[in-house]
């Protein structure tokens, strides 16, 4: 009998918002080939859609419509997925994992029809902050709810596991890693399509928020003149006041491409660059990280228990704008300690974060909870 997984929480593949998307296409995609049924809830924003069935590489692809923007679209699209989820996995058999606890309450609705579902519980969403105390107290109670509610937990990160262990036994909780591609050679055009040369940058990748570190590593680039340009990926708004603190305090070296949603293009961008800077405090295993550790990027991160387990020896660490200049200096200066920091990259990759490696451990646990 074929075993079947049903994927929720997600806008759906193919991935063109972020990690978690990425994450169900490439497990997908995976299992697909490991002769599973696999069934992804994808939002549809068009007002007048229907909720249709349609596939993709392989991929059985359940369209649920969203008539409104922003939040509200996208619990009513949840609400949907899990509804339709509920109703089918209970007929079919099926395994369901739910990537992220922002609607975990409606996890009750598999329960109340003993589906099993697993959830992807990502970082600890309500300590970021970005968010207002009411969010943060909506977000609070949704992590309960999903710890309540799912039968089983993932954790991406050992410090994740250690606070679901807080809430929930610690056998209820396994911890995967987010996974990434190992990337050995990319096409030099997409550099030099954005006047930039190959080897003469260091790349930024991240939200443009306080807890990511923006303003303290484009300050301490601009500090100095280091014969090389720091490379920014993220749409930046001057309305914004951190994002545009951010742009004021951008020397000439400092180069701003926007957001940029194209795979092959981002993944150019890192394997050209001379290193990696990573300024991200809070989550568990973060994507844009694995990735630079795909391409063999050498890291200069912030130094917190998430980076640290992550990177381990690929990476310099700091923990403020002097210790930014510093890993800068040594970084940009020793061939010998880039090289090593490279090669520690892609060994910490193949070891954690291949894709195969992580879709190994998805499909022992869904197998573990096939009703």
């Amino acid at each position: 009998m074929t075993p079947i997984v049903r994927m929720l929480g997600t806008r759906g593949v193919p991935a063109a918002h972020g990690g978690f998307e990425t994450a169900v296409e490439n497990i997908g995609l995976d299992l697909v080939d490991r002769g599973w049924r696999v069934v992804v809830y994808c939002q549809d924003d068009e007002p007048s859609a229907e909720l249709h069935v349609d596939s993709w590489k392989g991929i059985e692809r359940v369209h649920v419509p969203a008539r409104h923007d922003g939040p509200r679209g996208t619990i009513e699209f949840d609400v949907g997925a899990v509804r339709h989820a509920a109703r089918e996995a209970a007929r079919d058999g099926s395994v369901c994992v739910t990537f992220g606890y922002n609607t975990g309450a409606l996890n009750a609705v598999l329960r109340s029809r003993r589906v099993p579902n697993i959830v992807n519980m990502d970082g600890i969403e309500w300590k970021r902050a970005r968010w207002s105390g009411p969010e943060k107290a909506f977000l609070w109670t949704q992590e309960r709810a999903a710890c309540w509610l799912g039968d089983h937990l993932i954790a991406d990160h050992p410090e994740i596991a250690r606070h679901l262990a807080t809430r929930v036994p610690a056998d209820k909780i396994t911890t995967i890693a987010y996974g990434g591609p190992r990337i050995v050679d990319a096409p030099e055009w997409a550099v030099f399509d954005r006047g930039l040369e190959p080897g003469s940058y260091l790349t930024v990748i991240a939200r443009p928020v306080p807890e990511n570190n923006i303003l303290e590593i484009v300050r301490a680039f601009s500090s100095r003149r280091w014969g090389r340009q720091l490379v920014v990926l993220g749409d930046y708004d001057p309305a914004d006041d951190y994002q545009r603190a951010v742009l004021e305090a951008a020397g000439d070296e400092v180069v701003f491409l926007g957001a940029i949603y194209d795979t092959d293009i981002v993944s150019a961008l890192r394997f050209h660059s001379v290193a990696y800077v990573h300024g991200h405090q809070v989550g568990g295993t973060n994507p844009s990280l694995v990735e630079a550790l795909g391409c063999g990027n050498p890291v200069i991160a912030h130094d917190n228990r998430y980076n640290r387990w992550v990177a381990d020896d690929a990476a310099l660490y700091f923990s403020d704008e002097a210790g930014i200049i510093s890993a800068l200096e040594r970084l940009l200066s020793d061939r010998e300690l880039a090289a090593s920091l490279s090669g520690h990259a892609h060994a910490r990759h193949a070891a954690e974060f291949t894709w195969s490696r992580i879709t190994d451990k998805y499909e022992a646990l869904l197998r573990a909870h096939l009703p």
